[in-house]
């Protein structure tokens, strides 16, 4: 029995070689890109921004520095960006990035780039220091990640979310326990929203988890050399650049994509070959 599924036109047109490659195809729907201003972040908004997405940029608290972004997008590509400011620990600033993307029209969109990669020495590891991590980390990116969705479900319209881990989450890193354990954490969360929103007009979740990357959280670390002997052994051929993140995100964030519950390590091979460094 042949399946009531299959579509006949387009394996047609697969016979004659004929592929379907969208271009622009985030152009006027409304992405909300949380943590917008850091180096990670601001290149997503960059990256969407120029393909026509309507972006609405969230950000903590740091106001002169989204208007920077604001002005550098509109100058380079002549596109506007919304702003909203607050800390997504706070269950009112949640809503409001979500109230903010939805007053453009239907959220389609999401990815959360908040996070606080700040290492605790093993003897200064306590309680009050893993609560923090794990607010930063996992409590805020995941509520609005819940509450994205939840809206985008209310519509019955497709949708999707990404969510920032890190390299150290799949890998262990020695003295990371505080940053690497809630980004594991996001990673199963992002599993199970997956496979609880999916279907025909569901939310599509998946993880981006950056390696060692010029721009962002790991900019300190490459300053002073920590990962200068990855580069000498040939463990890495480069540092991570934020384009390298900002085009998987755009990737997953793709309409119609075949994605979900899935974690994409953008480390150029380090989690493979830390024994050379």
């Amino acid at each position: 029995m042949p399946s009531e599924f299959l579509d006949e036109a387009r394996l047609v047109r697969y016979r004659k070689f004929v592929f379907d490659f969208p271009e622009r195809s985030l152009a006027g729907q409304v992405v909300l890109i949380a943590g917008a201003t850091g180096g990670l972040g601001a290149a997503t908004v960059a990256l969407l921004a120029r393909e026509g997405a309507r972006v609405v940029a969230g950000y903590r608290s740091n106001r002169v520095r989204a208007e920077e972004l604001r002005r550098a997008v509109k100058e380079q590509f002549d596109q506007s960006i919304e702003l909203v400011e607050g800390d997504l620990a706070e269950a009112a600033v949640r809503e409001r990035y979500v109230s903010s993307a939805e007053k453009l029209g239907p959220l389609y969109g999401v990815a959360v780039f908040v996070g606080d990669p700040a290492r605790v020495e093993w003897n200064q590891l306590d309680e009050a220091a893993i609560r923090a991590a794990v607010e930063q980390n996992y409590l805020g990116p995941v509520l609005l990640a819940k509450r994205a969705g939840e809206a985008m479900l209310a519509r019955k319209t497709p949708g999707s979310i990404v969510l920032l881990s890190t390299m150290q989450a799949v890998v262990p890193f020695e003295s990371s326990l505080n940053y690497a354990g809630p980004k594991a954490a996001l990673i199963q969360a992002a599993r199970i929203l997956a496979k609880q929103w999916g279907g025909p007009t569901g939310v599509r979740v998946n993880v981006v988890a950056p390696g060692v990357t010029l721009a962002g959280m790991a900019e300190a670390s490459i300053r002073a050399g920590k990962y200068d002997p990855y580069l000498r052994s040939g463990a890495i051929t480069r540092f991570g650049r934020p384009e390298d993140v900002a085009r998987v995100v755009r990737f997953l964030l793709e309409p119609d994509n075949y994605v979900t519950g899935q974690t994409i390590l953008v480390d150029g091979g380090l989690t493979l070959r830390r024994d050379r460094g």
